[in-house]
């Protein structure tokens, strides 16, 4: 193996690293930070520059360790309470989902145009984790979500799972994704390139 192929291993093996922790830290931090009534997963942005820095199996890492610490989160508690294999498996899949495709979008996409990958993984990440999210509410806690949504006034359970569940959460997600992720992978692009 060339040294210049080892070093571009080891590269991406710490860069791997700092992004994981980075995933911890900022979902951590993240919950303090409310647009509805769940916090937001401030922890795509690393995603997304993991898929566009490290690849796909960088990108579904750091996915499913986002899954972890969200299981250990106070939001997820009220889901615990009503399905333990329900939540497990909700969180575990969706982190480790938007991982996944965000990097399959960004390799698909790269070749044609980086910056343009970049976007688009930055789209789906979020589109993803709240869609895996939605599917996992519907199959798992439909009835208890349908009860929360009367208890906080929505006229229909549509309504509150859209508006008042994910539907400003999801926003800010995708707002701060679309924004934040390329202009990070082209800072550290330039660097690299310097």
């Amino acid at each position: 193996m060339s040294m210049t192929r080892k070093n571009a291993g080891v590269e991406k093996m710490v860069l791997a690293a700092i992004l994981t922790a980075l995933v911890i830290v900022l979902q951590l931090a993240g919950q303090f930070i409310r647009f509805g009534i769940f916090s937001v997963s401030l922890v795509l942005v690393p995603i997304v520059l993991g898929a566009a820095l490290c690849g796909v199996g960088v990108s579904t890492w750091l996915g499913f360790v986002f899954g972890m610490v969200v299981l250990f989160q106070p939001d997820t508690q009220a889901f615990m309470s009503i399905s333990v294999f329900g939540t497990v498996l909700t969180v575990l899949v969706k982190g480790a989902l938007c991982g996944l495709v965000a990097g399959l979008v960004y390799a698909a996409l790269a070749k044609k145009n980086r910056y343009f990958a970049t976007v688009c993984a930055a789209v789906v990440c979020p589109l993803v984790n709240t869609g895996i999210f939605l599917l996992g509410t519907v199959v798992f806690f439909l009835d208890t979500v349908a009860s929360w949504g009367v208890d906080a006034g929505f006229s229909s359970t549509f309504e509150y799972v859209v508006v008042g569940f994910v539907g400003v959460n999801f926003l800010a997600e995708l707002v701060f994704n679309i924004v934040l992720s390329p202009v990070v992978v082209r800072l550290l692009n330039i660097r690299k390139r310097a």
